[in-house]
């Protein structure tokens, strides 16, 4: 079987594809994360995707990589991951009330360098938070490393009325529906 890489050091993104049970490796994909100017959100989460997929790729050659980004979105500019709690307070702030549309990229890459390149959209409608509410989530939680300051699996779920999805886990990182699929035309074997 060819070899199976994620290019990504996220635990979010390996603990969902290790759903697969397929046997993968990961690897930092050492890829720039600035907005182009002017570049949208869905551009910029596709665009990633790839340059991830493609930059691990030119380390393991003959290797099937993934690879993924995710953006959100709130009234057509991205967010990214806050990094500090500050950070965090002023993003669910922001989405307090609002819808936010979360943008995830995902790139198969072949060994033979043929991309399929998908994205996925889920909608998130956030409830109206008090400051109160969104500390006590963060000190709870502390999602400072996760796009939009919350994890869904966890109690980031009580921050919301509702989400609108095709595939639940591409809100975690790793549109999972999809990557299986591409994963078996490329030949792997999944249930």
């Amino acid at each position: 079987m060819t070899p199976l890489i994620l290019a990504s050091t996220s635990v979010y993104r390996r603990d969902l594809l290790a759903r697969l049970r397929l046997p993968f490796d990961t690897a930092r994909p050492e890829t720039d994360e600035t907005p182009l100017p002017g570049e949208s959100p869905d551009h910029l989460a596709l665009r990633l995707a790839e340059a991830k997929a493609r930059a691990v790729a030119t380390r393991h050659p003959g290797a099937c990589v993934i690879g993924s980004d995710q953006v959100a979105e709130l009234a057509g500019e991205p967010l990214g991951k806050p990094g500090s709690r500050d950070a965090a307070i002023a993003q669910l702030a922001s989405m307090s009330g609002h819808e936010v549309l979360f943008r995830t990229g995902l790139c198969v890459l072949g060994p033979d360098g043929a991309a399929h390149v998908v994205l996925d959209t889920t909608v998130v409608r956030f409830r109206t938070l008090s400051q109160a509410e969104i500390a006590r989530y963060l000190d709870a939680e502390q999602p400072f490393d996760c796009a939009g300051s919350f994890k869904s699996e966890g109690l980031g779920i009580g921050l919301f009325d509702a989400i609108e999805s095709s595939d639940p886990t591409a809100l975690i990182g790793l549109p999972m529906i999809t990557t299986a699929r591409l994963l078996r035309e490329a030949g792997y074997q999944i249930p």
